[in-house]
């Protein structure tokens, strides 16, 4: 839906982030769009929420060893890191209230709305949204 534009704006939803670390399917695409944004502070965003819950999965699947080793890899990345604050929280739960997603990937979509962002992702949930926000498919 949408293209990798240099001054266009991102956010990395926990799948895109997880497939980027772990070079997976679609990590190439990501890796394009981060390439394209460094030195940008304000191109690609990734609420705090998602960054949690990458980390959980990498510390439930391969171990916290692991986990603290992603900290300190996205921490690398040309990335804004963004909290969930009160505007952010309200945004998610009103998405989440409409549309058959997960409370996490809300943050993703809400801020992505909230930024004039296209939504980075190869979770079909997103399917569900697809009006609400432009996203660039990673394929599976």
């Amino acid at each position: 839906m949408s293209t990798e534009k240099a001054d266009k704006r991102y956010v990395l939803d926990s799948f895109a982030l997880l497939a980027y670390l772990g070079d997976e399917v679609g990590a190439d695409a990501v890796r394009r769009v981060l390439e394209k944004s460094a030195g940008r502070e304000d191109s690609v965003f990734l609420s705090v929420i998602n960054y949690g819950e990458c980390l959980y999965i990498i510390e439930r699947e391969r171990g916290v060893k692991e986990a603290h080793k992603a900290i300190a890899a996205i921490g690398q990345l040309p990335v804004c890191l963004v909290p969930a604050g009160m505007d952010e929280t309200l945004e998610a739960a009103h998405i989440k209230a409409n549309c058959k997603v997960s409370y996490a990937d809300a943050f993703a979509i809400g801020l992505a709305r909230m930024k004039g962002a296209t939504v980075v992702t190869g979770d079909r949930e997103f399917h569900a949204v697809e009006g609400l926000v432009d996203i660039l498919w990673l394929k599976r």
